[in-house]
């Protein structure tokens, strides 16, 4: 097998640069989730993060480590929200200008967050893939660093910070839970979990609405959706990413779908247990060990609350949950 993209050690090399700027996050086990799941349920707070989500720790390496021709020409991005916050963040702690593309009808909370933290933002197209595709043309025109949101060697590096905490509070989990966008998340999971503790099972999980990245896993073969129609945006992708794509097929032991209704369940359950609010992506963890929880009996799991950033217009659509089994 070729030599991976990112290694442990660039994990470890991103440790101190995630330090100097973010607390590490809170992972804790809650007795109402761990009793309501029959098994010994860690929750890692992501979206405790200064922008409500993992992706925080990836921008922070990645601009941390640009060269000053980088940082001269400034950074494009293209989000449904996290990746866009995470680099608005890092780009206004560095001192760089920063341009996210989002697709039209994008999150608002998400919107308003990446412009009040200085980047300029630029609506395009129906999906994240249509804003994608205008971002390319965006970095030709004007000569911008493109960060990809997954196909960057710093960003999975970065985001792979979080499993390292895990493992310092929990040498010994069973079983990590980690949503999948494009798989930055998770490709970082995997590099540090197999390191650490090989037997520990990493485990990504993707809505049945948006699952080409667990299709493609699944079948070796490139799959893509023409379309997507989950409420978690954060799982709302077409395509797969060539490089986090790879790294899952190396290392990532199985891929969970959870449809619409158990994304909203688990969100619910979160609220109830732990008063802390989960976007989609966010609630997929739970979701999933809901799901599975015959499978999951008396194990020791940790799983990710990706991100917090709940379009608050939809919660609603929670709350008809809370309080019904």
């Amino acid at each position: 097998m070729a030599p991976l993209p990112v290694t442990y050690a660039d994990v470890l090399d991103a440790l101190p640069r995630i330090h100097a700027v973010l607390q590490p996050t809170l992972l804790r086990n809650w007795p109402g989730l761990s009793a309501l799941l029959g098994c010994e349920f860690h929750l890692k707070h992501e979206n405790h993060q200064p922008v409500g989500a993992f992706k925080v720790r990836g921008g922070i390496n990645l601009v941390g480590t640009l060269s000053e021709d980088e940082r001269a020409a400034g950074i494009l991005g293209v989000s449904t929200g996290n990746h866009g916050q995470s680099l608005a963040f890092a780009a206004q702690h560095f001192g760089v200008k920063c341009t996210i593309v989002v697709p039209r009808g994008n999150n608002p909370d998400k919107n308003r967050a990446i412009q009040q933290l200085g980047a300029e933002m630029i609506e395009h197209g129906k999906d994240f893939d249509e804003a994608r595709e205008f971002a390319t043309v965006l970095q030709k025109e004007r000569g911008y660093r493109y960060v990809h949101s997954a196909n960057e060697p710093k960003l999975i590096a970065g985001v792979g910070t979080f499993t390292w905490e895990i493992f310092e509070k929990l040498p010994d989990p069973d079983v990590l839970l980690v949503p999948i966008g494009l798989g930055s998340g998770v490709c970082g999971a995997c590099i540090v979990a197999k390191h650490r503790n090989p037997r520990t099972k990493v485990i990504g999980v993707q809505a049945v609405n948006a699952s080409a990245v667990a299709e493609s896993w699944r079948t070796g073969t490139v799959k893509t959706n023409e379309s997507v129609n989950t409420w978690a945006e954060g799982l709302a992708t077409r395509v797969p990413a060539e490089m986090t794509l790879t790294i899952m097929r190396a290392l990532m032991d199985d891929v969970i779908l959870v449809s619409e209704e158990e994304l909203r369940i688990a969100a619910a359950r979160i609220l109830e247990h732990t008063h802390s609010l989960a976007e989609g992506a966010g609630a997929a963890t739970v979701a999933a060990a809901l799901q599975q929880r015959e499978k999951l009996a008396g194990k020791k799991v940790a799983a990710v609350l990706s991100g917090g950033n709940l379009d608050l217009a939809k919660l609603p659509e929670i709350l008809r949950y809370v309080g019904r089994e």
